[in-house]
């Protein structure tokens, strides 16, 4: 008789709330689920992965139950939005029916508040910071009935408090095995990026210009390195990666994509790694390698702004001619003083600098800075908005944006906000019911109403010039780039001229149809001709923060 392999499922909760209007993009792969399958996989046992992105309504979690019948194992992940619901509504699903199914919960997330994880008794322990190798003992130890404390890496509930038992050290590539790429039906992602409005859907990154602006393409996502170095004072990755930076070689990678290009046929790899550009070396290894080997997909990733510029300018060149179409890059602020809190080193305008670099090298620059961070003046806020303005004169590829500053657990800055009043979400539910970072503030009241009030008119005036709010080009988007150049965007007669521009925009949809124009992937949140803000509105709708 033939003895049937133990079975571990994993559910990758959907990214958006599809029901709020907007699909979402179907290239986000759950290589948080395919990385953890790895080793189970090598070890014999079977690995059934869901994703609920591919699934409308209450389907995904159907489908979720009825894999976990007769599992030996059940684990999901999640990040901060729609992902923490989606996953708590899926866990209390799969333990409705399976209330003795031994349960487990990864991601950074979880890594950071694990006790608003544990205390629904719905998880039996929480997989901390990087959890290839710990999953894999973990499977090893159900599978055995022994217990988990001896397992390093992990928090549990013990006494009605959090226990962690010994933190893991991060490890290299070479203690890591490839993704399990063979375990994914691609179609499904494939057809849904086919659609005709493509372009349109949340979390979508612009379409290559060899391909035609708004046209369909085939993505997907990848990453190749774990953790980030820099110490920056609003982001969780210091707590959950402890500055580790551990690369795969560019070989390694040029490998494993070339092979799945053959296999796929992708128009683009999105790099979903923290900081994709720390080693210089590493970057033009594989951005000349890719050309050598005739690989023809574009790509884009996340760099930092030192990095652009401490660059060989021969390794800059490299990157554009091997198809780096988009460099994002978190500028993060426009003051000395407060990028000295964050801890980058990054001073006066090297943000336009590294922004020029690019943009001359045809790589348009994803560019993000942020506003109201705990302590932050007035006077600090006002420079940072500044600083995008003059970015986006100067790099007429560029996107770039300024978005009010979220507090996030696991973060020094988180405690720097608890302690100047900020009152922030105590349970999952409020937790995953925040919408995307920059679409809505999350600290009432930390922005002044000067600074709200530039903010919103840079970002009209940024969105007409791009042509966003009409889809095309004309006067009125001409004058927002005049008002933009010479700075009366946020002055009283930029103040009338927006909302003279918003009643003739009204007038015209209702006289002649609205115009179905291609949703930019940096939203600057205009309210008229842009997906974002009906996003925006049924997020606060969800949250109950809609006023009138």
């Amino acid at each position: 008789m033939i003895q049937r392999k133990k079975k571990i499922v994993l559910y990758q909760p959907k990214q958006v709330d599809e029901t709020l209007g907007l699909p979402s993009s179907k290239d986000m792969l759950p290589l948080e689920m395919l990385a953890i399958a790895a080793f189970p996989l090598q070890d014999g046992y079977e690995v059934v992965i869901i994703d609920g992105s591919l699934h409308d309504g209450e389907e995904g979690h159907k489908k979720l139950v009825e894999a976990c019948d007769g599992a030996m194992l059940y684990g999901t992940t999640g990040i901060l939005g729609f992902m923490v619901v989606d996953g708590w509504l899926a866990t209390q699903r799969v333990k409705q029916r399976f209330p003795n199914l031994p349960s487990f919960i990864g991601g950074w997330f979880a890594s950071v508040r694990p006790d608003l994880q544990l205390e629904t008794g719905m998880y039996d322990a929480v997989v901390l910071s990087q959890g290839e190798l710990t999953f894999r003992e973990l499977v090893a130890a159900v599978d055995a009935g022994e217990p988990l404390d001896t397992i390093p890496g992990l928090a549990l509930w013990r006494d009605n408090q959090v226990h962690k038992t010994p933190p893991r050290a991060v490890v290299g590539w070479d203690q890591i095995l490839n993704m399990p790429w063979h375990m994914l039906d691609i179609e499904p992602y494939k057809q849904h990026q086919a659609r005709a409005q493509s372009a349109r859907d949340v979390l979508r990154m612009p379409t290559p210009d060899a391909i035609g602006n708004g046209k369909p393409y085939f993505g997907i996502t990848y990453y190749s390195s774990y953790g980030c170095p820099e110490p920056c004072t609003f982001c969780c990755s210091p707590e959950v990666t402890s500055r580790r930076w551990k690369a795969m070689p560019a070989e390694r990678m040029l490998d494993d994509l070339q092979e799945l290009e053959q296999r796929w046929g992708f128009d683009v790899v999105r790099f979903h790694d923290a900081n994709w550009g720390v080693m210089e070396k590493r970057a033009r290894q594989f951005a000349e390698g890719k050309v050598a080997r005739g690989m023809k997909f574009n790509w884009n990733s996340f760099i930092e702004t030192h990095s652009i510029l401490s660059y060989k300018k021969e390794s800059l060149d490299a990157l554009a001619e091997s198809g780096m179409y988009i460099a994002e890059i978190g500028a993060e602020a426009g003051s000395d003083d407060m990028m000295k809190k964050i801890g980058k080193p990054i001073k006066g305008d090297d943000n336009i600098a590294a922004a020029i670099e690019m943009d001359k090298r045809g790589i348009q620059g994803s560019i993000t800075y942020i506003i109201g961070y705990p302590g932050e003046s007035e006077e600090s806020m006002l420079a940072t908005i500044d600083q995008c303005r003059r970015l986006h004169n100067a790099c007429p590829h560029a996107r770039p944006t300024v978005w009010p500053y979220r507090p996030i657990p696991g973060t020094a800055m988180w405690h720097e906000a608890a302690d100047l009043g900020y009152q922030g979400p105590t349970t999952l539910r409020e937790w995953g019911s925040i919408g995307e970072y920059h679409l809505e503030e999350t600290w009432p009241g930390n922005i002044p109403p000067r600074v709200a009030e530039a903010r919103k008119m840079y970002q009209h005036y940024v969105t007409l010039s791009y042509g966003l709010a009409r889809g095309k080009k004309g006067w009125w988007e001409r004058r927002a780039q005049k008002r933009l150049e010479n700075g009366s965007f946020a002055r009283g007669a930029g103040s009338i001229e927006a909302r003279a521009f918003d009643v003739y925009n009204r007038v015209s949809r209702k006289l002649f149809g609205g115009v179905d124009t291609v949703r930019s992937f940096v939203d600057p949140g205009h309210k008229t001709g842009t997906a974002g803000n009906e996003r925006s509105k049924a997020t606060k709708a969800m949250t109950g923060t809609t006023k009138g």
